[in-house]
């Protein structure tokens, strides 16, 4: 009976396990709100995580075989990968707009309310938020650079473009980029500017990444925002 029990256990945790897996998948083929799919990714890997212990012990007690090893792997593997993401989260700010200008931030001109969809969070800067990204994100600054801005520009586009990421709007006279990066596996879209202004030493560069859901963003804006400044400005 133990060993069935095991069984039956490891099945459902195994189970879980794939419907974890699926969450993402659901979310961006549009089967599941975003809201119920992260709830279903954060309460699967719990409960998947506490029937792979259950199946380690019945290892450690040699009970179940093989379907147990399954389990175990599974469950564990799952409930790891949800508290990585929560160890990660943790050293960032709870924000999903961030940009190298909290004082006068890059505008979305192309990138409407409309364009990002009814639900979708405002791109109205919130002037609170920059005392909180001073303090998760001290380094992140506009970046000058020794070059016209023609060539700035250039180099910008091609970097955007070179990700994928479709672009709204490229205009070179007014140093504006526009353009939208979705998740793999996810499926969410965040939203980037990219503004370049004349200066005496050259063109200064300032970025906006702007999360469409979710309070929080676990660092990706600003992970996104020092990549591209790094690519365009190398």
């Amino acid at each position: 009976m133990p060993g069935k029990r095991t069984a039956a256990i490891a099945g459902v945790t195994m189970a879980l396990a794939v419907l974890v897996l699926l969450a993402g998948p659901l979310v961006k083929s549009g089967v599941l709100p975003w809201v119920a799919g992260l709830g279903l990714f954060a309460l699967g890997s719990l409960v998947a995580g506490i029937g792979g212990i259950i199946c380690l012990i019945a290892l450690v007690r040699r009970r179940g075989g093989r379907v147990a090893i399954g389990g175990a792997i599974s469950g564990i593997g799952a409930l790891a990968v949800l508290v990585a993401i929560i160890i990660n989260g943790r050293g960032v700010p709870r924000i999903h707009d961030i940009t190298t200008d909290t004082v006068s931030p890059p505008q979305f001109v192309a990138i409407t309310p409309a364009v990002r969809g009814a639900g979708s969070n405002s791109v109205v800067y919130d002037p609170a938020l920059a005392a909180q990204q001073a303090a998760g994100y001290p380094a992140l600054k506009p970046l000058t650079v020794a070059k016209p801005p023609a060539e700035v520009f250039d180099k910008a586009l091609r970097t955007v473009t070179a990700r994928g990421w479709p672009v709204a709007i490229a205009d070179a006279a007014a140093g504006r980029i526009e353009a939208t990066e979705t998740a793999s596996w996810w499926g969410f879209k965040d939203d980037v500017v990219i503004r370049l202004t004349p200066t005496e030493s050259g063109t200064r560069i300032d970025i906006r990444s702007v999360s469409r859901v979710g309070e929080g963003d676990f660092g990706a804006n600003a992970h996104r925002i020092e990549g591209l400044l790094k690519a365009i400005g190398g």
